[in-house]
Formats: structure tokens, C-alpha cells, sequence
């Protein structure tokens, strides 16, 4: 092929190239740059767990940190068992340095909490999902939102502690922690340890109240309104207004107890006791044990019960009752074991140093003079019962056992109850063994007599009466006037004489009074004599009140 023949071929192989499809390829080139700078521009998608999804919505519903647009809801929907609801959400590029794996959400809407009304510019605007960033160095792209807001962030300044409980339901997420009434911390978290099985609590305490934490402080409930009745009178405390509506937790050193040291480390555990009294109660670690046995029933004795010693508490009842059966005997009924503890920083002074087997000695010495434990009634009104130990003389220098089951033993009497039961037992059988058949036939007898000496003095009344007239008569012939003057004298002595038994004399009419007060008096006596003899014990308890009627089919 010639030189010329190349040009020309070469000409038309490039004319093939049409220009109309330089338009199309720009376009394209466009296209993928917009995308490129599109997806670049995108923050990370992220999914969230929520329970409900009223106010959230696709596309509307943004996401905020501390008020400024980071994010959109993209899709809500319903997982695949339909437990919770999943919340698909587009950030913003800038926001991905936010996505930390301590990350905080929560739906901002209007609430009325224990804190006060909260979310009131969501009336007009709607609900929104609020982001507090997290701190880690681990991001994360799944998150759960809360249903609350969350009391202190990750990097708040404060001290976050763990309160136990073995029952759950004692305290709710933002119920304050109170010291001495004043609030310095939030509930933060409530859970449940599956491993230990107690309710554990989670507070956050502000700084600079984080310092009053010490290793010997202790939590208790606290109800915001404290009622308390005694000797001093009435007395009402309340904590504050926010307590009484929700309750909380106080925290404290209990009196005339060391501080401790201070608590920095984060998370440390602490005991939560139901309130205050409780406290005071199991502050003492120093006790030494004792068994006792009683006779009667123990109903109203519970744990926790205080044991007093003339007024004075020395110790507490720890468990009611020790056990019920034996493996040799069987069911132990006859008498009920209780296991107290008596606290020695109750009995001695603080500065007083003594080894427990030296209280244990001084203790046996006093059993020996008398000292015994023994029931008493703590409250009326619920029954309460509780163990009170005095010196009785008629029980020195008896033998008692000094052991039972492996426990020091310590020798109890009857309460008062049971000793009051023993002596209306005894003087019912002394009523029993009184002769009252033989005195109600003696008393019958002389009412009898006294009924027939009425009617002789009645029919000896009318003899004298016919007697008396017969000397009027005889006085007043004349043959009378004639005899002697002594012999007259003496008729008119016995004239007088027979006048004063006359039945309208003075003296036979207070005669006959008495006679007959006597007769209405025997008349009275008479029933109350033969209900004794039917039942000697009504005299103490009185008639036994008679059952309510049962209405017969028919009657009206």
C-alpha cells in the first residue's frame, strides 16, 4: 500500500469517533463525581432500640446533641419476633466522632417526672431522639435508647457507688440521695445480679459530695415523713417534698462510730438497710450467741426483735424459731429454742476492752443469782412480743443447763402472761373444791327458820295482844282498886311490860323489819348461790355469751 493509501486510511479510521457522544460521557463523569461527594458527605447509619415509637417519624424525627441537628430518623420498623421496635438513623459526617460505645440516647418529649414538667418545646416541633457523645475509644453503631434521661454523663465529676438489697422494687431510677435532708445524687440505674440473686442500685453522688462517702457510711431508705410517738410526746420529720412524693436513700456515719477512710473508687458496694433504725441496730459486729427454750407460745416474737435488759436494750433476737425437729425425738414440741445475739458494744463502754469467753463468765456468774430471760408483751395493739432479762431471787442457785445444740444456754422463765394463766388456774380449783352444796342447804335452812319464826312472832303478837286487853280489863273493876298496892303495882309493871311487844310498838315493828329485810335478803342470795354451785368460775369470768340464733326455714 502507498504512502498516500495510509493517509487516507488512517483519515477514516478516525472519523469513525462521533462527537454526540462526548455529552453523554460528561454526564456520566458528573454523575459518579455527585455520588462520590454525596456518599462521602454521609455519616454512619445507625440502628437503634427502642420499646415504643410514639412521636418518632421517617424522615421527619431528627436527632440532636445539646439542641443542634446531627442525625434524621431513616425507617422505623418492627424486629423480627415484634419484642421492640428498630430505628434505622442517617448522622451526619461530623457526628460519627460521637458514635462511642458509652454513647447516650433517649426521646425528648413532654414528660412530668419526679424532676418537675421537662420537654415542653416538643408541643410544637415534635419529638426528638437526643444523643449525649460518648468518651470511649471504641465506637459502636448500635445503640439502646432510654427511656429516661440519663441522670449524669460518663464524664461527670462525682463518685457512682452500688447499693445491694435482697428484694428488689426498694428504689426507682431519679429518686434522690439525701444527706442530712439536702439532695446530692441521683438513682442512676436499677438491675438485678442473677449471680449473687439481689437487686443491686446504682447512685451517682456530685461532686464535691462524693467526699462525705467514707468507708463506714451507710445507706437506708428514707419514706420523706417520719412519725414517731414516745415518751417525749409526738414528733413528725419530713425530709423534703420530693422525698415524701417518691421516697429515696439517706447516707450517713451512724453515731458514735468511727468515719472510716475515704472512698474513691468508683462502683465500690455498700449495704442498703430499710431505714435508719435498722442501721442502728446491725451496727454491732461484737455479740456473742445464746439458745433459749420457752414453755409457752412465741407467736409475736420475730427477727430483729430487741432483748433488754430492765428497759435497756442488750441485744437482738436473730432467729424464730432455732429448729423445730430433732433426729432422735422427733418434733420438738414441748418447749420452742430462739437464737439472740447479745451485742457486747451495748453493755460496755467503748474504752472497755474484754475477750467474749470473759463476758461469757460474767454472765454465768449472774445465772447463778438469778438473772433469767423471759417473754413480755412490746405492743398491744400488733401483739409484739420481746425478750426482757431481770434478776429473779426464787431462781438463784438453781441448776440449769449450761449448753444446747453447741450454743451457750441461757435459762429462761414463764412470762407473765402464762404465771397470771397458772394462778387463775389455781384459784378456779380452790372454787371448785369450796363445799357449796353443803352452804346453800344451810343457808335454805335458815331461811326456812326465819320464815317460821316470823309467823310465831306474829301469832305470839296477837296473844299478847289479847292478853294486854284482858289486864285493861281486870285493872279497871272495882276489886282491883281494892288489892294491895304492891300487887297493883306490879300489874300495871306487866301491863307496860306486855305493851312493848305489842305489834304496833315501837320495838316489834323494828323487829319485824329486820326479820323481813333479813327473809328479802336470804330471797337474793338464793339464786347467785345455786348459779356458784353450777358454775363455781362465773363469779371471775361471767356468763358465757350466748350464740347468735340460727334462723329456722319458715320463721320471720
Amino acid at each position: 500500500m502507498s504512502e498516500e493509501e495510509q493517509v487516507t486510511a488512517t483519515v477514516k479510521k478516525g472519523r469513525s469517533f462521533s462527537a454526540v457522544w462526548i455529552l453523554p460521557l460528561v454526564s456520566l463523569a458528573v454523575g459518579i463525581w455527585m455520588f462520590y461527594q454525596y456518599e462521602s458527605n454521609q455519616g454512619t447509619l445507625i440502628t437503634l432500640h427502642v420499646q415504643t415509637a410514639d412521636g418518632l417519624e421517617a424522615g421527619k424525627t431528627e436527632i440532636r446533641a445539646r439542641d443542634v441537628k446531627v442525625g434524621v430518623v431513616t425507617d422505623v420498623q418492627l424486629n423480627k419476633d415484634y419484642s421492640a421496635i428498630v430505628v434505622k438513623a442517617r448522622m451526619d459526617k461530623n457526628a460519627d466522632r460521637m458514635l462511642r460505645e458509652d454513647a447516650t440516647f433517649w426521646v425528648v418529649k413532654p414528660r412530668i417526672g419526679k424532676e418537675g414538667v421537662s420537654g415542653l418545646s416538643t408541643l410544637l416541633s415534635g419529638a426528638y431522639i437526643a444523643l449525649r457523645p460518648g468518651v470511649s475509644e471504641e465506637s459502636q453503631d448500635t445503640f439502646t435508647v432510654l427511656d429516661i434521661p440519663p441522670i449524669a454523663p460518663p464524664d461527670a465529676k462525682g463518685l457512682r457507688v452500688v447499693l445491694t438489697s435482697p428484694r428488689a422494687g426498694k428504689l426507682s431510677v431519679g429518686d434522690p440521695v439525701l444527706f442530712e435532708g439536702y439532695t446530692v445524687g441521683r438513682v442512676e440505674r436499677v438491675g438485678f445480679d442473677l449471680e449473687k440473686e439481689k437487686a443491686t442500685y446504682q447512685l451517682f453522688i456530685f461532686q464535691p459530695y462524693d467526699a462525705l462517702i467514707q468507708s463506714e457510711t451507710r445507706f437506708w431508705l428514707t419514706s420523706g415523713l417520719d412519725i414517731r410517738l414516745n415518751a417525749q410526746g409526738f414528733a413528725v420529720q419530713i425530709a423534703s417534698l420530693e422525698s415524701l412524693v417518691s421516697g429515696g436513700v439517706s447516707f450517713g456515719v451512724p453515731d458514735g462510730q468511727s468515719k472510716g477512710y475515704p472512698i474513691t473508687e468508683q462502683m465500690t458496694l455498700f449495704k442498703l438497710y430499710d431505714d435508719l433504725k435498722q442501721v442502728q441496730e446491725q451496727m454491732f459486729d461484737n455479740y456473742i450467741e445464746y439458745a433459749l427454750l420457752f414453755s409457752e407460745s412465741v407467736r409475736g416474737l420475730n427477727p430483729g426483735a430487741p432483748v433488754e435488759y430492765r428497759g435497756i436494750r442488750i441485744g437482738t433476737v436473730e432467729k424464730v424459731p432455732l429448729h423445730l425437729t430433732d433426729k432422735k425425738r422427733g418434733f420438738a414440741s414441748k418447749q420452742i429454742p430462739v437464737l439472740i445475739h447479745i451485742e457486747v458494744e451495748r453493755i460496755l463502754e467503748p474504752d472497755v476492752e474484754i475477750t467474749p469467753s470473759e463476758l461469757k463468765e460474767a454472765f454465768a456468774a449472774e445465772f447463778k443469782h438469778g438473772l433469767r430471760a423471759t417473754l413480755k408483751t412490746g405492743n398491744l395493739l400488733t401483739g409484739a412480743l420481746y425478750i426482757d432479762t431481770d434478776f429473779y431471787p426464787d431462781e438463784a442457785n438453781k441448776t440449769y443447763q449450761t449448753t444446747y445444740r453447741g450454743y451457750n444456754f441461757f435459762p429462761s422463765v414463764s412470762g407473765d402472761f402464762v404465771q397470771f394463766q397458772r394462778q387463775i388456774g389455781g384459784i378456779l380449783n380452790k372454787i371448785n373444791k369450796l363445799p357449796v352444796e353443803g352452804v346453800l342447804t344451810s343457808l335454805e335452812e335458815t331461811l326456812d327458820a326465819s320464815q317460821e319464826t316470823m309467823a310465831t312472832l306474829n301469832s305470839a303478837g296477837k296473844e299478847l295482844d289479847s292478853l294486854i286487853q284482858r289486864l285493861d280489863g281486870l285493872l279497871a273493876q272495882d276489886g282491883a282498886q281494892k288489892l294491895p298496892q304492891e300487887l297493883r303495882d306490879t300489874l300495871e309493871e306487866l301491863q307496860r311490860t306486855l305493851r312493848g311487844f305489842n305489834p304496833d310498838s315501837e320495838s316489834y315493828q323494828k323487829l319485824q323489819e329486820a326479820l323481813t329485810g333479813f327473809n328479802d335478803a336470804m330471797d337474793g342470795f338464793s339464786p347467785l348461790m345455786k348459779k356458784l354451785n353450777q358454775k363455781p368460775d362465773s363469779l371471775i369470768f361471767g356468763e358465757s355469751q350466748l350464740s347468735d340464733p340460727i334462723p329456722v326455714k319458715g320463721e320471720r
